[in-house]
């Protein structure tokens, strides 16, 4: 098993001091109000508009990449890129399509497998030491808010390695709670999520054409569904609302995943392309990529870089991830965006981080 290093710093930190957060209790959603902004798409002659759950995301031009002023540096420069068609599903994987997947293959999980301390070190700044046998075993990362009075310059102080935390059994709690089966699936690594679209014959999103299907039509928006903010509206998305990374209001109806399918969908009929939890792509996580591609041209299919690299977490592997999640505030992390980028090892689960798989159009 490999293991990030930026992942295994906080493990080493957490270990010793992060306790298991308290149980959300999820509030009834509010009915979803429609979309004020409602594109019309025009749709390829002789391709059909759905696919089993998924839909048919049409071939086009848009411009990837943030064009309003003050958003992350990595979104930057915009740039022309064209999409071939292909088909994308309408929601994110669901426990109940990922339970299909193990029961029909005995898949384990990254985050249920044994830690190889051996794999594990060659991740790692040479000279970190070996920690206690306790604390190699099968885990994942946990959000915990911290106490009051607890500084908040590092996001060290809101993240835990819970011991037995896995897709099942997202708390790492020592009787497992009955899973929602509607809840999308989270704590899957990039090769979890690889491995469950390669079963059901599909594959995971290149980050050009996540980010054009989110858009749904909508080119040079700031959001999936326009331009209003969704801290004045709650029934956009589900995010973060009140004081982050304390306080969760709740006031979108959910204080951590909402089921797939919530809310309202884009152009195209996909739902939860922002907020709720993270999407893998295919692409390599490269800071400066953008930085490299000729803007005077149209880039058509791009597949991402050759190489990854993130200035703040050097020794990982990693891969782009998009739409944002239930964590998402605008004070730390506004990235329910559609030209949002961020980058997660592709060897770690997450508590909120899921799947969405797309299939090419076949001639």
């Amino acid at each position: 098993m490999r293991f990030s290093s930026y992942c295994f710093f906080i493990f080493l930190v957490a270990i010793s001091c992060g306790q298991a957060p308290e149980k959300p209790v999820q509030k009834a959603q509010k009915k979803p109000v429609k979309s004020q902004f409602e594109p019309s798409i025009s749709w390829p002659e002789g391709m059909a508009k759905r696919k089993e759950n998924m839909v048919l995301i049409p071939s086009g031009d848009f411009v990837m990449g943030a064009v309003q002023e003050g958003e992350y540096r990595r979104e930057y420069p915009a740039h022309p890129v064209h999409v071939d068609a292909f088909y994308m599903d309408s929601t994110e994987v669901s426990n109940a399509d990922f339970m299909e997947f193990v029961k029909a293959t005995d898949y384990k999980t990254i985050a249920e497998r044994e830690i190889d301390w051996e794999e594990l070190k060659e991740q790692l700044p040479p000279g970190t030491p070996k920690p206690d046998e306790e604390a190699l075993q099968p885990g994942s990362l946990v959000f915990s808010p911290p106490a009051p009075g607890v500084a908040l310059e590092s996001h060290f102080q809101w993240w835990d390695w819970k011991v037995g935390a896995n897709w099942k059994n997202p708390l790492g709690d020592e009787t497992p709670p009955e899973m929602d089966m509607e809840l999308p699936v989270i704590h899957v690594a990039y090769l979890d999520a690889k491995a469950y679209c390669e079963w059901k014959g599909k594959r995971l999103p290149t980050e050009a054409e996540w980010e054009f299907a989110a858009r749904g039509g909508l080119d040079g928006q700031r959001f999936v569904w326009g331009d209003e903010d969704p801290l004045h509206n709650d029934t956009l998305a589900n995010i973060w609302q009140g004081e982050f990374p304390r306080e969760n209001s709740a006031a979108d109806g959910y204080l951590e995943r909402a089921p797939v399918g919530s809310y309202h969908p884009n152009g195209y009929g996909l739902y939860n392309m922002a907020g709720n939890v993270w999407e893998w792509c295919s692409d390599l996580f490269h800071e400066s990529y953008f930085k490299t591609i000729d803007g005077t041209k149209v880039c058509y299919n791009p597949i991402g870089p050759n190489t990854s690299y993130d200035p703040r977490d050097p020794y990982a592997i990693k891969r782009v991830i998009k739409g944002g999640s239930f964590l998402c505030h605008v004070s730390y992390c506004e990235n329910y965006r559609p030209s949002a980028r961020e980058g997660s090892s592709e060897d770690t689960g997450m508590p909120h981080v899921g799947i969405r798989c797309v299939e090419p159009v076949k001639e």
